[in-house]
């Protein structure tokens, strides 16, 4: 997850902005979140004491960003030490993807 809101507190040099519709909307260059965020509305909740909340991160954070993990089954988390312990497990029945491994001789 990360927080947009403290991109614009950082001054983050890979936010950028634009108008449309009467409104400023601002986006990360380097998509590190994919969404484009009515500036006037983060502005806002980011004044109240909850503050905007977090988005869903779509590529890595860079060093700068406030990021933070969600624990999704915070039940089994000490079961498996995973965060989200579903991507490391197989489906049932067939595999939903192939591995292919090129060699090369010579």
């Amino acid at each position: 997850m990360i927080y947009p809101g403290a991109c614009l507190e950082k001054s983050c040099p890979f936010v950028y902005s634009f108008e449309s519709f009467g409104h400023t909307y601002v986006g990360c260059m380097q998509k590190v979140y994919e969404v484009e965020i009515d500036l006037d509305l983060l502005r806002a909740a980011e004044e109240r004491r909850a503050g905007f909340g977090a988005i869903r991160a779509m590529r890595q954070p860079l060093p700068m960003c406030k990021t933070e993990v969600e624990n999704t089954y915070a039940s089994r988390s000490a079961e498996t030490g995973c965060v989200n312990p579903e991507f490391g497990e197989l489906p049932v029945g067939e595999p939903t993807f192939r591995v292919f491994a090129q060699i090369k001789t010579g």
